[in-house]
This record gives C-alpha cells, sequence and structure tokens, in this order.
C-alpha cells in the first residue's frame, strides 16, 4: 500500500507541479550536488564510510548499512541482545530529543512563514512584471494553497484508489468502518501526531471485531511500516523542492527516488513532523536543497501533516482488519469486543 501512495504522490506531483513559483533560498550556504544517473545512485547505495555518510546527512547509504547490520545482530543470536538493548535505550532517548526540539517548531514556522511572506512582499516577478505588497502575498498564499491542495487530493485518490478497493475485497463496510475509526482519525487530524491516536484505535479496531492479539501486534507494526500519508507526502514534497529549485528531474531519477523512500520510510516516528527529516537527508542524495527545502514547506507544514497524519491512522485500522480477516479470526471475541464497546461507549 506505501507503494501504491509513492507513485500516487509521484503521479500528483508530476501533474499539478505544486512548486512551481514557490519562494526557495538557494543561498551559498548549500552547496548542491550535481543530480546523480542510476549507475552513479547504484555504486552510491553501499557505505564506503558509516560516519561521514551520516554526518554529511546522506541517509541511503546509512539505512543500507543500518539493515545490514541489524541482519548480523539478528543472526548473532544471545550475544547480539546486549547491543540490541543499546540500541533500543539510544532509539528512545533520540526520539526524545527529537520531541524537544519539535517543541520549538511553532517558533521555527512563524520565522518561516514571516520570511515568505516578507519576502514576497517585498517584490517578486511574475511572468515579467513586478509585483509588491498585498498582490504579492496573495500570490504567495495562492501558490502555498496549490500545494496544499495537491497533498490533500493525492490522500483523497488513495483512500478512494487504493483503501475503498481493500475494503470491498476484504467485505468491509466503507460507512462501518470510517464510523469505527472516526475519532481516532480526529485525534490523529487534531494533533498531527499517529502516536497521540494509538491508544483510541486499538480500543476502536477491538470493539469492530478485530482480536487484541491481532491489533496490539499489526498497529504498533504498522506505525513504523505502514506509514501511507507520510510515505505519500515524501515524494510530493521532494518533487516540490526539485520544481520550486528549478531541477529538472529524468523520470529514472524520479523512479529512483520512490524506491529509495520505500526503504527511507520504514521506521518513521509517529511525531508531527517526522517525515521532514528522511526527506532532507534523502535529498542530499539527489542533489536537491533539502535544507532550504524543508524551510519552504515549514510555512503550511503543520496543515499537510494534520491530513497524512489522519491517512496513517485509517491505514493501520485498516490492515489489522485486513490481517483478523486474513486468518480467520474477525469477530472471533465477541464478548471481549462487546465488554469495551459499552466501556468506550
Amino acid at each position: 500500500v506505501t507503494t501504491f501512495a509513492l507513485f500516487i504522490g509521484l503521479g500528483i506531483a508530476n501533474w499539478l507541479k505544486p512548486g512551481v513559483g514557490l519562494p526557495i533560498n538557494l543561498g551559498a550556504h548549500e552547496v548542491l550536488a550535481a543530480p546523480k544517473g542510476g549507475w552513479d545512485i547504484a555504486l552510491h547505495t553501499f557505505p564506503t564510510n558509516f560516519f561521514k555518510h551520516a554526518g554529511e546527512g546522506d541517509i541511503l547509504p546509512v539505512v543500507v548499512f543500518a539493515t545490514l547490520f541489524g541482519i548480523a545482530l539478528t543472526r548473532a543470536g544471545d550475544k547480539g541482545k546486549p547491543v540490541l538493548a543499546f540500541f533500543d535505550g539510544l532509539a528512545q532517548v533520540m526520539f526524545k530529543y527529537t520531541d524537544m526540539v519539535m517543541r520549538l517548531t511553532p517558533v521555527g514556522v512563524f520565522g518561516a512563514m514571516a520570511y515568505n511572506v516578507s519576502h514576497m512582499a517585498a517584490g517578486r516577478l511574475v511572468e515579467g512584471q513586478m509585483i509588491t505588497g498585498w498582490p504579492a502575498v496573495l500570490y504567495l498564499v495562492g501558490k502555498y494553497a496549490r500545494l496544499v491542495g495537491s497533498l490533500y487530493l493525492a490522500l483523497a485518490a488513495l483512500f478512494a484508489l487504493v483503501f475503498i478497493p481493500v475494503m470491498l475485497l476484504c467485505r468491509v463496510k466503507v460507512g462501518a468502518f470510517i464510523k469505527a475509526i472516526k475519532e481516532p482519525a480526529l485525534t490523529a487530524f487534531s494533533t498531527a501526531s499517529s502516536e497521540a491516536a494509538l491508544p483510541r484505535l486499538l480500543e476502536d479496531v477491538v470493539a469492530f471485531g478485530v482480536p487484541r492479539r491481532v491489533a496490539s501486534f499489526v498497529i504498533p507494526a504498522g506505525y513504523s511500516f505502514n506509514l501511507d500519508g507520510s510515505t505519500l507526502y515524501l515524494v510530493l514534497a521532494s518533487l516540490t523542492i526539485a520544481q520550486a529549485a528549478g531541477i529538472q528531474m529524468s523520470l529514472w531519477q524520479q523512479i529512483a527516488m520512490v524506491f529509495t523512500f520505500m526503504l527511507t520510510s520504514k521506521g518513521v516516528a509517529g511525531v508531527p513532523r517526522a517525515t521532514l527529516v528522511i526527506i532532507a537527508g534523502t535529498c542530499a542524495s539527489f542533489g536537491l536543497p533539502g535544507e532550504a527545502g524543508i524551510a519552504m514547506l515549514l510555512a503550511v507544514d503543520e496543515i499537510m501533516d494534520m491530513a497524512r497524519t489522519t491517512i496513517n491512522v485509517i491505514g493501520n485500522g485498516l490492515a489489522s482488519i485486513v490481517i483478523a480477516k486474513w486468518e480467520g479470526v474477525f469477530g472471533s471475541e465477541p464478548e471481549e469486543a462487546l465488554a469495551l464497546d459499552v466501556e468506550v461507549g
């Protein structure tokens, strides 16, 4: 499903071109690498120096190294458990560290929006004519509205073209499903955090008929491997950055980026704006201005984060139902579901 999401985002970005005309600050502090061809990307995938790649934010070789290291750690058996415990603790600490940084996001969003508005109001060359003041501000708002609308359209297409056919294939009533996960979806939309909606989502899918043992495994796993809205946003945002910077990417480069996001999107934290970290790191591998692009996207990222987080929650709720149907255990624990439904109601 995340693969479908990536290609839907790719199609919408190439169709509507939401990045054309958006203001991006390509300052002297950011040196862009030349876009790599297919063979160069394949060679670059294998890390030569882990610390060098990590320090430069070159995320693709880091992901490959981490994958191979994880396989080796699994094969080590009991001897690898202390190392696994260390990295698990390190991951939890870094999540808390990122959470502290993200608390300053409103200040950063204010600064990014203020800069963009003032920069646009000072003057903008549009089709050979210089516009200033309110016309320039309205022009900026229109461009950002196009970006936000492109994402919402892509997410709606994902729901209509992928989620609904999956429901029909698994004989899940669309209306009943939407009603069942309405509250966790609204929580995700209002908080822009998948983690905030997790407890209620677990309760509601159990009340809908998914055994707790299935829901408690599938949904937390999906929070790392089934973030459909976030993965769609990854490719849409990256192509938006390329369009704003005037960088032409070939079809091969775009497809290579999609397959890169298939890897880098796994393990994204379910916290607000976690995808921006992935975008910034992956853009460097394709010669795109990641830092400047993130500063451009921050102006409206909160609005877009709300929608993609909602799709993440809906997708994980649907995944738990699909697995329960697949295993033939959907509705097999009616007493538990009824008791929980009474408690929640």
